[in-house]
């Protein structure tokens, strides 16, 4: 009854739309991957359960013309990276090894355009079940004494699932219950949202010291077994507690092996050690051994936190941290600060003056400075005062001042950093302090480098001049302070040189700053200044290309706009046509390119407008032209008709696009061919009917041959010429129905294997074969030695189980498109018997599952399994034969499903599929179906009356 008010829903909306453009409709979800259950909840939700791991495919299936494009979204669950990574632009979304955040709300929509979009949702909810974790706790008031004895023990038992689990807590093998004994709580605590259990041991007593297990169960959904974890309870159970043979904060030198060692010091059961760092991974050099850490040789990049953890799951985990800084030092610079109370930027007798040096190091608190004074050392005196980390100035930096400068103080200065016995090397700095050695900075950008001009593509030099002693570096930035350099830096260091740009872009355009460094020279008042570098480049067009289509006799108007140039002034405008340059009246440069002619048989062609400006030419091009618009082959064209003559017949279906864009369209041209070679050319002609603009036009095609496939050729005609073919191919299948048993077999002998194709949505494919093409490295004891008629050079299709396999890993073999003869079954049935035969051979250990599907072609294409076997089948070629009655076109799948190892080679030969049911002698001496056959019974009262309802309406409607 069902599936007779959905035909006859389906007649009236074709015909109610005329047969033309609709919008998306009867979009519905199906799914063909590994579902656990696909129920209806309490609001008539859809939900679909699969357990994590499994592969998710999930296919909109939607009608509308032109085809509607289909896009997967989600909703609720996480963001994951691997639902990013499928196709959510095709109609099946296919997600390998779902895992829990990739639950939630799917949607696929579907719009062409027309109308509405059409929009369906499925919720998946994705099921798992973690192995618990069990640790055991006492209240803190019970630390004193011995840790156990008379004391309220809590085991507690957590588990991440989905659905919640139920809990089962067995002291040995025996469940406990709480309302049988006294000395026992079992409670959930509060914000665990089911996730935990816990056991409470009130007051121990000797029989409390024993095995407990907890188990937790989903009840089998998904078939996610049960998993348990036990812990022995003895009076030795204690929590770990640990000691470090090293200091918590580790300084060593660089190339310097470290041994670092995690000794036990208490824990029953014993504890596990593990080491990590922080930040990043352990480095390669790393060897952990047990409690130990060893790195050798080791390097800056070393240098972080190292982590010891014990576990025994008893009470907290024992942490030790331990800093391990590698010692390192450079860059040392130096400035020179002359007196700030004086706001002086120059060296002069009777002020102070102070000199001060820092070194990037670490441990920065460690590095040790000397000043020397003429190669002496300077030690503190009333005229030198040297502060080891100067307050005002960077951390880690030491300063020298020199009080009421005279005569006797011009002086080379030298700074040297080092750490005390370090074996780093000792790094100086030497500044010459005279009344000539030290000016301060000037900052100018010459003449002609206040802008510079350069071509996408170029090199450009950005040039500051600074004069000073000593000469500071140049710190270069953007003038926007949002915008970092080319190089990805905020900030770029240069001395004496110009900033230097290669292979210049647009968006280096802008104006860079450039100002004298603190360090390396006097520290005062920043000097800057700017520099404006400009890029130049051809104009931006729009459009690049452009399909121009228009009646004969009309105005039509090309323009070119320019969406960006620099310079923006243009230079010139010229217009071409077939490469050749069309006179015009000149061109005002500040208005939008454009060319406007009357268009007529003699102008079709190929325009370019070509933009200049100072930097180069663009151009825009235009196909112009009065040629109709290509048709479009509706998709969903009905399935080819048997005739009376062994032939067939075909409608064509397509829609004009835009018809109204161009002059009338009289007619189309059709053209079919076989093999390249022309069987039918014709012109059509609609005899003054002009195309509408989504309304389906038809023609038949007949006498066409059972069972070529042509190639279908269609191009529209106006009164001055003809559109660009389409083309597809259109073929008739229909199961064999050759007298002779040999010659309505497929043996696999052809590499085309009878037009047999494998399936894009499984995860890998058959393989043809014969014994002379076997793999010598195969494994044994498992695959056919010979072809089924028993010969070495016969062929067969076949699943390979080796490596890279894994269980479960699945192969489809998909038959060829077969249609429904227009015959009624027997007894007045509606559908037609067909008796699907073939040789199968399933020898090995490890043969895993043979599948053979029905695929009906309808709204939805769903996979219905009528016939499998499974496991060693022996070593010999089987025989399988069985009914089937579809209700439609229809294809044979032939699924492989790889067992639990590599001695699993399924195998598969002469492939028969006639019309008509199998004969009782062979179904007697089949291994037969064990899905059964699909019997063949009439339509109930009820859906052949819905049947004539449906004609009835059909006529009056026309």
């Amino acid at each position: 009854m069902e599936l007779s008010w959905i035909l006859l829903f389906s007649i009236i909306h074709r015909y109610a739309r005329g047969q033309g453009v609709y919008a998306p409709a009867n979009a519905q979800i199906v799914h063909s991957g590994a579902a656990c259950n696909v129920k209806e909840d309490n609001i008539s939700e859809r939900i679909y359960t699969i357990k994590e791991g499994d592969t998710m495919v999930l296919q909109c299936i939607v009608k509308g013309h032109p085809r509607p494009q289909v896009r997967w979204t989600k909703t609720a669950g996480s963001a994951s990276e691997k639902f990013q990574e499928t196709s959510i632009y095709n109609e099946t979304l296919r997600i390998k090894a779902i895992q829990r955040v990739q639950g939630g709300r799917y949607y696929c929509k579907a719009d062409n355009g027309v109308g509405v979009a059409a929009i369906k949702s499925i919720r998946v909810d994705v099921q798992y079940l973690d192995k618990p974790v069990l640790t055991v706790h006492q209240t803190i008031s019970d630390v004193r004494g011995s840790y156990y004895q008379e004391k309220t023990v809590f085991l507690r038992c957590t588990v991440n699932s989905n659905p919640p689990a139920r809990f089962i807590w067995k002291r040995g093998n025996t469940p406990i219950e709480q309302s049988k004994d006294n000395g026992v709580d079992i409670y959930e605590p509060l914000y665990t949202q089911g996730e935990t259990k816990v056991l409470k041991l009130k007051n121990l007593r000797s029989r409390d010291f024993a095995d407990y297990a907890c188990q937790v169960s989903v009840r089998n959904v998904c078939e996610i077994q049960d998993k348990s974890v036990t812990f022995r309870l003895t009076n030795a159970t204690a929590p770990p507690a640990l000691r470090l043979s090293v200091n918590e904060t580790l300084v060593v030198d660089p190339g310097q092996d470290v041994l670092m060692i995690c000794e036990v010091t208490a824990g029953f059961p014993a504890p596990t050690v593990t080491w990590s760092r922080y930040p990043g991974p352990m480095p390669l050099s790393a060897q952990v051994r047990g409690a130990s850490l060893l790195l050798r040789s080791v390097t800056a990049t070393d240098a972080g936190f190292y982590n010891c953890t014990a576990v025994n799951n008893v009470g907290n985990p024992a942490r030790r941290y331990v800093s391990l800084i590698v010692r390192t030092m450079s860059n040392l610079t130096f400035q020179i600060t002359p007196d700030s109370n004086k706001d002086s930027e120059s060296i002069q007798m009777g002020r102070d003056l102070k000199l001060s040096c820092h070194v990037d190091a670490s441990p920065q608190d460690k590095v040790n400075y000397t000043w020397f004074k003429n190669g002496a050392p300077v030690y503190n005196s009333d005229s030198l005062i040297l502060l080891r980390s100067d307050p005002d100035m960077a951390p880690g930096t030491s300063s020298l001042e020199i009080v009421d400068m005279k005569f006797r103080d011009l002086a080379t200065y030298s700074c040297m950093a080092n750490f005390p016995g370090s074996r780093v090397a000792e790094l100086r700095v030497d500044v010459n302090i005279s009344l000539t050695s030290v000016t301060p900075p000037i900052l100018t950008v010459p003449a002609g480098f206040q802008v510079v001009s350069v071509r996408e593509g170029g090199n450009a030099e950005l040039l500051c001049v600074v004069d000073g002693k000593p000469q500071p570096p140049l710190l270069w930035s953007r003038a926007d302070k949002d915008l970092l350099m080319p190089s990805g830096k905020p900030v770029e260091e240069t001395r004496g040189g110009p900033l230097r740009l290669t292979n210049v872009t647009r968006d280096m355009m802008g104006p860079y700053r450039c100002q004298t460094a603190p360090y390396n020279g006097l520290n005062i008042k920043r000097r800057e200044a700017q520099v404006q570098l400009n890029v130049q480049y051809s104009p931006i067009l729009d459009p690049v290309f452009q399909d121009v289509r228009s009646r004969n006799y009309q105005m039509v108007a090309l323009r070119c706009a320019v969406l960006r140039s620099y310079p923006p002034r243009l230079t010139n405008v010229r217009w071409f046509r077939n490469g050749e340059a069309v006179r015009m009246a000149p061109p005002d440069l500040k208005e939008t390119p454009e060319l406007r002619f009357k268009l007529d048989p003699t102008s079709n062609g190929s325009y370019e407008g070509r933009v200049s400006n100072a930097a180069g030419t663009s151009t825009c091009t235009f196909d112009v032209s009065a040629r109709p618009y290509s048709a479009e082959f509706y998709y969903d064209t009905p399935n080819p008709i048997r005739t009376m003559k062994g032939n067939y017949s075909y409608t064509l279906q397509w829609t004009q696009k835009e018809p109204a864009a161009t002059d009338p369209v009289i007619g189309y041209w059709v053209n079919v061919r076989e093999s390249k070679q022309s069987v039918l050319s014709k012109q059509i002609d609609l005899k003054g009917v002009e195309p509408v603009k989504g309304v389906l036009l038809s023609y038949v095609i007949t006498d066409l041959r059972i069972p070529v496939s042509y190639e279908v050729r269609l191009a529209p005609i106006t009164t001055y010429s003809t559109g660009d073919y389409i083309t597809r191919i259109i073929q008739y299948s229909e199961p064999y129905t050759y007298p002779r048993p040999s010659d309505r077999m497929c043996g696999f002998e052809d590499e085309r294997i009878c037009g047999f194709y494998q399936d894009t949505s499984d995860t890998f494919d058959w393989t043809r074969q014969n014994h002379l093409t076997q793999n010598p490295k195969r494994s044994p004891n498992t695959g056919p030695e010979t072809d089924r008629s028993g010969t070495k050079e016969g062929y067969y299709m076949y699943i390979e189980a080796s490596r890279p396999r894994a269980a479960g890993d699945k192969a489809r073999l998909v038959s060829p498109l077969f249609n429904v003869s227009s015959e009624r079954g027997p007894k007045g049935s509606a559908r037609v018997p067909y008796c699907v035969s073939f040789f199968y051979h399933m020898k090995g250990k490890h043969i895993g599952t043979l599948n053979v599907m029905l695929r009906v072609k309808s709204i939805a294409s769903v996979d219905s399994v009528v016939w499998n076997k499974a496991g060693h089948q022996g070593p010999t070629w089987n025989k399988a034969l069985f009914n089937i009655s579809p209700s439609g076109p229809f294809q044979i799948v032939f699924e492989g499903i790889r067992g639990p190892s590599f001695e699993g080679d399924i195998a598969i030969d002469d492939v028969s599929i006639t019309r008509g049911k199998c004969r009782p002698g062979d179904m007697a001496t089949s291994a037969v179906a064990t899905g059964g056959s699909a019997s063949l019974h009439p339509l109930p009262l009820a859906s052949r009356l819905t049947f004539a309802l449906c004609c009835v309406l059909l006529l009056l409607y026309r």
